[in-house]
């Protein structure tokens, strides 16, 4: 009774492991031994945060998982102590975590890996480890992108540099020209007074007119002096 309960477990373990293999992008062994309490703890965190599973699992566990997942090449490195890093999206976190902490421990060793549901060799891990993270990826391909788009804005700005330098010039161009309008414009106010000082000659010749008819009015009687010596020249006549 015992045993096939532990032959159940195991298979459990065994289905349960296969799930985690194919659902992940990227996998990768080490051997675990030659570190302390600590280094592990450090370790277990930093993996975690990287959103990694870290599992020290049997040999006889991951060798029947690795099958049942199709990577059956990892068997050919299940020896000694064996920990299994797994990761559901980061191609490259698990194998550039595990190889710069094995760089401190000498015992700590990577054997292989998988990626995209192929089994690696050593040399493909290491590859991948050196690697940048997935936020420089995406920034070192922004930036590709960016830098025609960035020239091009570039030079935009340098012809409306020009054209605002340009601009400069004709604006004082434009306020001569004003300037030059506004002189006319004190011409008329000379002229409408022109026309005010018009009324004043007009007035003058409307006063002596009068004068001119009065003159001969006095003389009119002067001329008729002669009709009162009639009567001297007929006096001897009479004689």
């Amino acid at each position: 009774m015992a045993s096939e309960k532990v032959l159940e477990m195991k298979k459990a373990q065994v289905t349960e492991l296969a799930g985690k293999l194919k659902d992940s992008v990227a996998g990768v062994l080490v051997e675990y031994k030659g570190i302390n309490v600590a280094d592990d703890t450090n370790l277990r965190r930093e993996l975690r945060e990287a959103g990694i599973e870290y599992t020290v699992i049997k040999n006889s566990i991951l060798g029947r998982a690795a099958e049942e997942a199709g990577l059956d090449g990892l068997k050919d490195v299940l020896t000694g102590t064996t920990a299994l890093a797994i990761s559901k999206e980061d191609h490259v976190a698990a194998a550039r975590i595990l190889k710069n902490f094995s760089k401190g421990h000498d015992f700590f060793q990577i054997k292989s890996g998988y990626l995209n549901g192929e089994v690696v060799d050593l040399a493909t891990v290491n590859s991948l480890a050196d690697l940048p993270t997935y936020e420089v990826l995406l920034a070192t391909v922004c930036n590709a992108f960016n830098a025609p788009i960035a020239s091009f804005a570039r030079v935009i700005q340098a012809v409306v540099d020009k054209k605002a330098e340009e601009g400069d010039v004709a604006p004082a161009a434009e306020e001569a020209a004003p300037a030059a309008e506004e002189a006319p414009a004190e011409a008329p106010a000379a002229e409408e007074a022109a026309p005010a000082e018009a009324p004043a000659e007009e007035a003058a010749p409307a006063e002596e007119a009068p004068a001119e008819e009065a003159a001969p009015a006095e003389e009119a009687p002067a001329e008729e002096a002669p009709a009162e010596e009639a009567p001297a020249e007929e006096a001897p006549a009479a004689e």
